[in-house]
């Protein structure tokens, strides 16, 4: 007797075969694409006043179980005979990826930011300092900071187009990560605003009557590295500028490190060995202001959506109210500090530039702006887009989105009982956390009182 053919058959009743009695077994039909599994609670929306983070996350179809790299050679459908070849196709594919990987971290999508994670806060701590020729740049940015008056600071800028610095950088600045150049355009932040120069566009012809045209090219390119024109305000100058005093022993997600270490700037406006500037001490207040807030983010999430009359709307209202009671608390706990540190004329020289500018406003009250709707009334809706310019692209989609999305739980604002009530009583929150802020800078910007001189 040759060979015997095994044929697997799938029966609902008794085999027909002759020989022991085969099992009966029941057939259970799966409908394609489905993944096999009882749909429990994972593909439930998350509950009410629940952020969206914390809700579990979709039943997952399992996939095919990955094998071994010994047993996949096993597995090949050409058999065995063709392993050499696919071991050399899998070679040379190897080499074209390595080959073309820097052009494919430039051209690869980038994921959606989610504020829900640390807000408008860098993924990763900033660089604290560059490397290879833009060690030059970091040096410029410090000594700007620290220069007396605004011709100093435009002299070390002729300067270093004079020694050919600024053209070098330029033709670098392609080559640079999106995380080195973010940290690059901080320090042209510096020297923009040191110098005068913050409310100008580098690529508009009458900005070269005014400022240093190879900086301007330097300006410019960072810019289209970082998708990110009027990148010269706080966003970039406080939270792209500080840096944990002591490294943490263990890693923490970004809005803890910054919530519950001790801060120091990377490029500091008061010189090395003096105490810390009003303008610092600002910075650094704005960037602790985004740690604290990072509940207001998933917040607004939570409420986007909603329907007002939905029983989780003013429970996540309330919830926002308390978040900004905190952030005020915040704002009054720094105040104390920040007026007894000391300023220099050109330093409040560059805080009026940014105000003037419209260039220091914290990107957690825009959230909070967009959810409560506050801006659109008070500051009209192009003071708001003015507002938002200052923010990379990816922040304003998300407030645009949250403008759409949370317009249905506004419509309190017209309404009456006890759910608007407690959406006028967010609103309320928001402008006294404002006006705390405002009180904040114009303490920054308050001129330093002159010692008394004892009478002869």
């Amino acid at each position: 007797m040759g060979d015997t053919a095994i044929t697997k058959t799938t029966t609902a009743g008794p085999a027909s075969a002759p020989g022991p009695a085969s099992a009966t077994g029941t057939v259970t039909t799966v409908a394609p694409g489905s993944s096999g599994i009882p749909s429990g609670t994972g593909g439930a929306p998350p509950g009410p006043g629940i952020p969206p983070d914390a809700a579990p996350a979709p039943d997952a179809t399992p996939g095919p179980p990955l094998l071994p790299a010994a047993r996949r050679a096993d597995t090949d459908p050409d058999g065995p005979a063709n392993s050499a070849n696919s071991a050399e196709s899998t070679t040379s594919t190897n080499s074209a990826n390595a080959a073309n990987c820097a052009d494919s971290a430039l051209t690869a999508p980038t994921t959606p930011h989610d504020p829900c994670a640390h807000g408008f806060l860098p993924e990763r701590p900033p660089v604290r300092s560059l490397i290879g020729t833009w060690t030059r740049l970091d040096v410029m940015a410090r000594a700007a900071a620290i220069a007396p008056d605004r011709e100093a600071a435009v002299a070390l800028v002729e300067r270093a187009r004079r020694a050919g610095e600024l053209a070098a950088l330029r033709q670098r600045v392609s080559r640079l990560s999106l995380r080195n150049a973010e940290a690059a355009a901080m320090r042209v932040a510096v020297i923009a605003v040191s110098c005068g120069w913050c409310g100008i566009d580098p690529q508009a012809p009458a900005a070269r009557e005014v400022a240093d045209e190879a900086f301007l090219d330097l300006w410019a390119a960072i810019a289209h590295r970082i998708d990110h024109d009027q990148f010269v305000a706080l966003p970039t100058l406080a939270l792209h500028n500080w840096a944990p005093e002591r490294k943490p022993r263990r890693h923490i997600p970004i809005d803890q490190l910054a919530r519950t270490e001790t801060l120091v700037p990377i490029v500091r406006w008061a010189p090395e060995g003096q105490p810390l500037s009003r303008l610092d001490r600002l910075m650094l207040a704005a960037t602790r202001l985004e740690a604290h807030g990072i509940w207001l983010f998933r917040l607004a999430e939570t409420l986007a959506g909603r329907s007002p009359d939905d029983s989780s709307t003013p429970t996540a209202l309330r919830r926002l109210v308390r978040v900004q009671h905190a952030l005020r608390g915040q704002l009054l706990a720094e105040a104390a500090e920040l007026s007894a540190a000391p300023a220099t004329p050109q330093q409040r020289a560059v805080l009026g530039a940014l105000v003037a500018q419209s260039a220091l406003e914290p990107p957690v009250l825009q959230a909070a702006d967009a959810v409560l709707g506050i801006g659109a009334r008070r500051l009209r809706e192009g003071r708001r887009q003015l507002l938002r310019r200052h923010l990379p692209a990816q922040h304003r989609a998300w407030l645009s989105a949250m403008d759409r999305h949370c317009a249905p739980v506004r419509t309190l604002a017209h309404r009456g009982g006890p759910d608007a009530a407690v959406y006028r009583e967010a609103q309320e929150s928001l402008i006294a956390l404002r006006r705390t802020y405002t009180a904040l800078v114009q303490a920054a910007a308050r001129p330093t009182p002159t010692p008394l001189t004892r009478a002869a």
